[in-house]
């Protein structure tokens, strides 16, 4: 049976630069399939953002344009309260039906400490997760969390898509290491950001304004 297929990466993008942008679009072609990157209404596990939920939207509109591999999604947005992934898996399963294969790209130092995660177990219910792998920066999952997944690592993007849900696969992506948190630093300070950002960023200054405030 050949399943649709949907691939989410999810996170704060306060402001999304270039290496958001190049992991998601090398998981695209690992996976061949779009990636939807969803925009978290309030982050979880870390400080409130210093961009609100709809400027962050607005800064992966623009950044997006031009190509179709890499989507914005903002089901997030409209929902009250932390943005935790189980819910937007679940509230994923219950416009798409059982049948899709959907997968949930997470960072490597993320996985690590998945099994702090909210209703974490759930999400094997609901999705494959996809590992983004860098050369020399990647965490090691804790005992709970290699106990879970063993019996679900599969090889490659061809044996997830057999199931719906439930499989891990390592995605090697390139280490760009570039932070959210640096690119913010030097906004604030005045200094530049080329190569850093997407060039539809640097082309709009009014949408990097409130980082700069």
């Amino acid at each position: 049976m050949s399943r649709q297929r949907l691939v989410l990466f999810g996170g704060t993008f306060d402001p999304v630069h270039i290496g958001h942008l190049r992991v998601a679009l090398e998981a695209s072609e690992f996976l061949q399939a779009p990636v939807r990157m969803i925009p978290a209404r309030e982050p979880p596990h870390r400080a409130p953002t210093r961009a609100g939920a709809d400027q962050r939207a607005a800064l992966l509109r623009a950044a997006l344009k031009g190509q179709d591999r890499l989507q914005l999604d903002t089901r997030e947005l409209g929902r009250d309260g932390p943005s935790y992934s189980v819910d937007t898996l679940r509230d994923l399963r219950d416009e798409v039906g059982p049948e899709p294969a959907v997968v949930l790209l997470i960072g490597a130092d993320a996985f690590a400490g998945l099994d702090r995660w909210h209703r974490w177990r759930e999400m094997f219910e609901l999705a494959h997760i996809g590992v983004l792998t860098r050369p020399g920066n990647n965490g090691a999952a804790s005992p709970d969390l290699q106990t879970a997944i063993a019996g679900r690592k599969v090889k490659d993007a061809a044996a997830l898509w057999e199931q719906a849900s439930g499989g891990v696969v390592d995605i090697p992506v390139t280490a760009l290491d570039i932070s959210a948190s640096q690119v913010r630093e030097l906004l604030a300070t005045g200094r530049c950001v080329r190569y850093l950002l997407p060039e539809p960023l640097i082309e709009s200054p009014d949408l990097l304004a409130v980082y700069r405030d």
